[in-house]
């Protein structure tokens, strides 16, 4: 008779889980690139950059007309405004060769190339054909019925972060910008080997005393969900040679070792016996407190984790999500979620049409009370919906959304701090360590993805510098972007700070009035030549910024309360500004020298800019906060951004 030898020590799970991830490699695996057809379950390893924009030129949103919208003011049904309708028909896939000029119109199809000289589309039933005229009945707004392009994503610009975990929604993004192969951490392999003479597989007719081998399937499927490769390697008998044998196969192909049953020290308990043998440093825990699952065993093999899980499903399937899952999360590079529905406060109005259920995609941020810690009341925290804004025809608004809110048809009108319950897309949601809301910049990415190195979870969204700043008023954010000029003083950002906000000073990036290099124009002329030119210039059209941003101050400085052609065409970044002039759309714009070298435009330098991050006093103690500034300190990191084309802010400066 052989006698069944006891546990060697019997530990807490804290303690058995230090031990064993002390004695384990737990950093995600070695890159590969596949195609994007078998991206789907899979983490990026690196960050992906979009070589295009989306949309990749100037698109129609409706079949109608583009016109310059001034010739449509006054116009309505009973007197509606007549220009001249061009012979040509723009089609999709079509560059048109009209341009557009005052009193003159032409038509164009949905997704059609916006021609030179429009700047809005009237929709087809908004107008109707007097023989070469076109009545217009109804006003439009410049850039009304245009996705301008790089609206949705632009060229240069971080549409996925390393760590994300792809899903459809995902996917989709990379197809639009024409990623074909992408980076990914390697699945690690798992091998699940299942041990007993009581086992059989369920393809077998079921015998007295026997079992179906249900762990393994059970474990397997687990795996998979973990983005984990299973590899079932069958069931061993009571022998203990074939299980030497197969656990040395196992630890050759694989990067995880599971052996379901003989955890214990019974005669016939094998699994032990044969991990005992395994050194550098073996058994790091074997019985653990737990109910079920106390007979686990924990070892390691040069980094590689070797687990023997109780044999009893429940007991398998519970130490198995305890202690392994965790494991194979980070070897597969995956973050960690959370599930449900939730509750959240609208961050700003939102008007609906009343007749439809709407669904409002919407980003999740927490909102934090700007009082002192020690004054804030129990409800001083709560989450804020934040409105994707991009529209029917973004690819990024479904993938980057954390949920949607139902807007009932009866309902017409949501006010801001209004309450709504947010359905979530995913099963879980993660609230990020560090929200960023305001202004985008390239250099912003790579401080950003230097913190999820770190293991942060950040969360960004581009409002503009005048939005970001609001948001941090509110404690809506932890940082805010922001590039604002005051045209009194000449300085950046500082005279915006308001009670309760501190400022962490940036880094300086050169604005300045890009062009089409040769263009003799601008070429080789003088600040002063290029302004008074461009001021009265009617042989040129210009390409404007949005409302609120910094860069449209400067524009506004530049002009001098002159409106020249492209005036009303107001793009939200930099690279579409870009894109606008190296495609012949516009003429001229500004924007900063790190897009303008990008594109291969011209440069003509007007100022630096300081692009800064307004913090809310209260949040300055977050750890990801801090961890930022001391990226910002970090020689190796302000190295990188004079590389990109970036001035740090002189260390000594406050």
């Amino acid at each position: 008779m052989v006698q069944q030898e006891q546990f060697l020590d019997v530990i807490d799970r804290d303690e058995a889980e230090r031990r064993f991830h002390g004695a384990l490699r737990l950093e995600p695996l070695e890159i590969e690139s596949i195609a994007l057809s078998d991206g789907w379950g899979r983490v990026l390893a690196e960050d992906v950059v979009s070589q295009v924009d989306v949309p990749s030129f100037d698109r129609s949103n409706y079949d109608g007309f583009a016109v310059q919208s001034s010739d449509t003011v006054g116009a309505h049904e009973e007197s509606p405004q007549r220009v001249r309708l061009l012979p040509e028909v723009i089609a999709t896939a079509v560059i048109p060769t009209s341009e557009v000029r005052t009193g003159t119109a032409v038509s164009i199809a949905t997704g059609g190339v916006v021609p030179r000289g429009a700047d809005a589309v009237v929709m087809v039933e908004h107008a109707d054909l007097d023989g070469a005229e076109l009545l217009i009945r109804r006003s439009v707004a410049p850039g009304f019925g245009i996705a301008f392009a790089g609206t949705d994503i632009a060229s240069g610009e971080t549409v996925m972060r390393r760590g994300q975990l792809l899903t459809s929604r995902d996917t989709g993004v990379l197809a639009a910008i024409g990623a074909s192969r992408i980076p990914v951490w390697r699945r690690p392999r798992v091998a699940i080997v299942s041990t007993g003479d009581e086992i059989i597989s369920p393809e077998q007719p079921m015998q007295p005393g026997m079992i179906y081998d249900s762990n393994a399937q059970i474990i397997a499927d687990a795996v998979h969900e973990l983005g984990g490769e299973p590899i079932v390697m069958g069931i061993v008998k009571d022998d203990l040679q074939p299980l030497r044998q197969k656990v040395r196969e196992a630890l050759q192909r694989c990067d995880i070792v599971l052996l379901s049953g003989g955890t214990s020290k019974g005669a016939g308990d094998l699994s032990y016996r044969t991990v005992e043998e395994l050194s550098d440093p073996g058994i790091v825990a074997h019985g653990v407190a737990l109910k079920p699952g106390k007979p686990i065993c924990l070892a390691v093999s040069r980094g590689k984790p070797v687990v023997i899980l109780p044999g009893f499903p429940t007991s398998a399937i519970f130490t198995f999500h305890e202690f392994v899952a965790p494991v194979i999360r980070r070897l597969a590079g995956r973050p960690r979620t959370q599930s449900g529905v939730v509750d959240a406060r609208l961050a700003m109005k939102v008007n609906s049409e009343i007749g439809r259920t709407e669904y409002l995609l919407v980003n999740l941020c927490e909102r934090h009370a700007t009082t002192p810690p020690a004054q804030r009341s129990s409800g001083a925290q709560t989450l804020v919906a934040y409105p994707m804004g991009k529209g029917s025809g973004s690819v990024t608004a479904f993938s980057r959304a954390d949920g949607f809110v139902t807007i009932g048809r009866h309902e017409e009108i949501l006010e801001a701090g209004a309450p709504v319950q947010v359905t979530l897309l995913g099963r879980d949601l993660e609230i990020a360590d560090l929200v960023v809301i305001g202004s985008h910049c390239v250099g912003l990415d790579f401080l950003l993805g230097r913190l999820r190195d770190q293991g942060f979870h950040t969360k960004f969204l581009a409002v503009g510098s005048s939005g970001g700043l609001d948001a941090a008023k509110r404690g809506e954010c932890d940082l805010a972007g922001v590039h604002l000029l005051d045209p009194d003083t000449g300085t950046y950002n500082r005279p915006f700070l308001g009670p309760g906000l501190a400022l962490i000073r940036g880094y300086g990036r050169l604005q300045g009035l890009v062009f089409r290099p040769n263009d003799s124009r601008f070429d080789g002329r003088s600040y002063e030549d290029v302004a008074n030119y461009v001021r009265q210039a009617d042989d040129c059209l210009m390409v404007n910024r949005n409302q609120g941003s910094g860069t449209r101050i400067l524009i506004d400085q530049l002009l001098d309360g002159a409106k020249p052609a492209g005036y009303a065409v107001q793009s939200r970044s930099h690279n579409a500004v870009a894109a606008a002039i190296a495609q012949g759309r516009a003429d001229w714009g500004v924007a900063i020298r790190t897009v303008a070298d990008a594109a291969g435009l011209a440069f003509l330098a007007l100022s630096e800019e300081q692009f800064d991050l307004v913090v809310p006093d209260t949040h300055l103690t977050k750890p990801a906060v801090r961890a930022l500034q001391d990226l910002l300190i970090n020689p190796e990191i302000r190295q990188r951004l004079v590389e990109m084309g970036f001035a740090p802010a002189p260390l000594q400066e406050p």
